[in-house]
């Protein structure tokens, strides 16, 4: 880690972990000269930069340099109006109705570590000696505006943080209409672009295709990151795969609108582009104010997607992740809502606390329904009190008939909405988002409330302080289950309307940061319809997401193994359902719905009492293995073995320990095959040199028991590998045979334990 600047020559060399990242500047425009595998710092660096003349539609801003011409410049941050006819970084509209500006090289600082960002999530350090920043000053001079773009390298991440601070200096009014948290342009668009998109019940897919000239445009305009597209876009060159190859990341650490570009132009360089999304937004600056751009977090790899993956989740899960519960295993849970819907009280909680214990779950979660009159989802959110028909001795009183049960106890809250059939909304009808005189449009009839304004945070920062200090409350799931419509303020004026959105996710987090700060012994995890707003800046106050409302066992292979390319397994919350499955109806067996689950944080969500007893007797055998694995899964490194978005949909992933002592392997066989050939599932991440004992999962001990609820004939790779031992290099080179399964929807799960050779 290390920042080379050679003055003389305008040179920047920023060397992150195994990564390098070049700019110079040329006649006072930073040009983009390398990203990728780190180089020694050397002044013939400074050659990598080809200028070439060009026709007069690529016009030049320095008549005396006729080969400069910004609309060839491989730039750092982009401006429009200057003879850039490209995707700009910025734009900004002057108090006299014009729109250019032209922002050029200033000067620069380097400090060690990072700095916070002001009012928004970002990732950190816990020393100086972690990382270090350039700030690198750019200014115009007729308008005053001035723009700092922080670039941060780190000592054990190929990763770079990048975003902008603007300030206006000058006297007048400025209005930002677009402000990027990065630009990067990349010399040729022999690239695939990879990104994960979906629907409710369908998030994170992976897409991958081929660049082509004009613009591959990803974004979010519902007021939120979205189930539809995640903040995140990867280029790729066509050859690279998981292992191998060069990959460049870009992930956005916000929650609301974004948008990500890649564009290619008339000579065939790309141009990369992300940050908030630029519809139906500006941003007043009067003089002496400012604005900071959230943070992209951006990571080369030169050995493929996975290796890319893999910093993701470091980074992510050791420095955006906060608070005590970063680095401690999550507990195992049991939630109602698929097994009560509204329809609970006290006592039928408490029955359900009691079938739980003897499993060994350790944690049980109240979902929707415990609040004013909630009986449906028609009315009451926003009234954060107990519902006194369900709960006569309120929360305190359910919370001890739990913890009697030897079970810790959370909660469910959907705090940013409001129901019209609630008092909170009777009080305060002007408190959501709504254009005055317009209809407000309802789904699932409720509202929004209007987080921009201090005043709506601040009462639900006093409600939920209350709810929280209720009870003994240890975890509590935080959802959002709606899209923005009419984002409009009654507080705002009408020439600071389009800044809504934005404003209301700085109230978010700010309600966040300060509700996690009171409540640090609580476990928070994120929801929106469950993975809606899976991103790294809702991470960065709670530790863990419900990843998909979806939970059928087959549709999670795909949502959780698209969701792996950026974000660690302890982030993600895994459960087992019932079935038939309630949003796709499908049968799997128990054991695979197990399977399935154990590779993120586990819990069931059914109702423990309708389980026969072999069910039973399975649940508590996974529980017992999550136990002894949950450690390597959320902290360990994943390796993804095979893909469901390829061939007949087999998956397969495995969890390894720092030390490459012990592994946790995953195999999911979709469909059977009639007559197949005999295939070996290949590991990942071993030391090749060390010896590794098998121990089969508890999917192969209950197919060979006949355990009913298992659907799959596991029992064989039991019978084949159980207790043997291999070599490191064995297992990678050659693999286990599995095609030994039996029908559709199986699985097998086993450990690996070094052993003396």
């Amino acid at each position: 880690m290390k920042i080379h600047v050679d003055e003389a020559l305008g040179l920047f060399h920023l060397q992150s972990k195994d990564s390098s990242y070049i700019f110079q500047v040329v006649e006072g425009y930073p040009a983009h000269l390398y990203w990728g595998a780190q180089l020694n710092h050397d002044a013939g660096l400074a050659h990598i930069l080809e200028l070439r003349e060009r026709c007069s539609f690529s016009p030049n801003p320095v008549p005396a340099n006729r080969p400069l011409s910004l609309d060839t410049l491989p730039q750092e941050y982009p401006q429009y109006g200057t003879s850039d006819f490209r995707q700009p970084a910025y734009q900004a509209q002057l108090d006299d109705g014009s729109r250019i500006t032209e922002l050029k090289y200033s000067g620069y600082r380097i400090a060690p570590g990072k700095p916070k960002l002001t009012g928004l999530p970002a990732v950190y350090t816990e020393s100086e000696k972690e990382a270090a920043t350039l700030y690198l000053y750019l200014k115009d001079e007729y308008s005053g505006l001035k723009v700092t773009l922080l670039y941060t390298v780190f000592a054990e991440h190929s990763a770079i943080a990048r975003s902008a601070f603007f300030e206006q200096e000058g006297s007048a009014i400025i209005r930002l209409e677009q402000a990027m948290s990065a630009s990067v342009d990349l010399s040729d668009s022999r690239y695939q672009a990879l990104y994960l998109s979906g629907a409710w019940a369908r998030e994170r897919h992976i897409q991958r295709r081929d660049l082509a000239p004009g613009a591959l445009r990803l974004e979010s305009r519902r007021g939120s990151s979205s189930h539809q597209m995640n903040p995140f876009l990867a280029l790729l060159r066509p050859e690279a795969t998981e292992d191998h190859g060069d990959v460049y990341g870009f992930s956005l650490v916000y929650s609301g609108n974004f948008a990500a570009q890649a564009e290619v132009e008339q000579f065939n360089q790309t141009r990369v582009s992300i940050g908030i999304n630029p519809s139906d937004f500006s941003w007043k600056l009067e003089p002496g104010q400012s604005f900071q751009t959230p943070e992209v977090i951006m990571v080369y790899s030169g050995e493929g997607i996975g290796g890319m993956s893999r910093t993701y989740h470091r980074l992510y899960r050791q420095r955006l992740c906060r608070g005590k519960h970063r680095d401690q295993v999550r507990p195992i849970l049991i939630n109602n809502w698929e097994a009560t819907y509204f329809n609970f009280d006290a006592d039928k909680i408490e029955a359900l606390a009691q079938e739980a214990r003897p499993l060994g779950i350790e944690l049980f979660v109240l979902d929707d329904g415990w609040f004013g009159k909630r009986d449906n989802d028609d009315s009451s959110l926003g009234d954060w009190f107990e519902h006194e028909r369900k709960l006569p001795e309120g929360l305190s009183g359910l919370a001890k008939r739990v913890n009697e049960q030897g079970l810790q106890f959370g909660l469910w809250v959907e705090p940013e909405m409001v129901s019209p059939d609630s008092e909170l909304y009777r009080q305060h009808p002007d408190w959501c988002l709504h254009a005055p005189g317009r209809r407000r449009t309802e789904a699932r009839s409720q509202l929004i409330l209007d987080l921009s304004r201090e005043e709506v945070c601040d009462y639900l920062y006093d409600t939920l302080s209350k709810v929280f200090a209720s009870a003994p409350i240890t975890y509590v799931k935080w959802d959002m289950n709606r899209n923005m419509t009419e984002i409009a303020s009654a507080q705002a004026p009408s020439d600071r309307q389009k800044e809504t959105a934005h404003r209301y996710m700085l109230g978010l987090y700010d309600l966040l940061e300060r509700l996690t700060t009171s409540f640090p012994d609580i476990l928070f995890e994120s929801c929106s319809g469950g993975g809606g707003r899976f991103d790294p800046g809702m991470l960065y106050y709670m530790p863990q997401t419900w990843t998909s409302d979806d939970t059928d066992a087959i549709e999670r292979l795909a949502i959780q193994y698209g969701t792996s390319i950026v974000y660690p397994a302890s982030t993600m919350g895994a459960h087992v359902s019932a079935v038939p499955n309630h949003q796709v109806h499908r049968m799997t067996s128990f054991a695979l719905r197990g399977d399935v689950a154990m590779s993120g944080n586990f819990g069931y969500e059914l109702d423990l009492s309708s389980l026969s007893q072999e069910e039973k007797t399975l649940a508590a055998r996974q529980v017992a293995q999550y136990k002894e694995i949950r450690s390597l899964v959320q902290q360990g490194e994943m390796y993804r073995l095979l893909s469901p978005f390829e061939g007949r949909g087999d998956t397969a992933w495995m969890f390894v320990s720092e030390d490459q002592s012990e592994a946790f392997v995953a195999f999911f066989r979709v469909l059977a095959e009639p007559n197949g050939p005999i295939r070996r599932l290949t590991l990942k991440g071993l030391d090749p040199n060390k010896r590794y004992k098998l121990e089969a999962g508890v999917s192969a001990a209950a197919a060979a028991s006949g355990a009913k609820g298992s659907a799959d004939d596991a029992s064989a790779f039991r019978e084949a590998f159980g207790g043997q031992s291999f070599m490191g290099d064995q297992l990678m080179r050659i693999g286990l045979v599995v095609s030994d399964l039996q029908g559709d929807f199986a699985s097998l799960t086993f450990r690996l334990q070094a052993v003396e050779a």
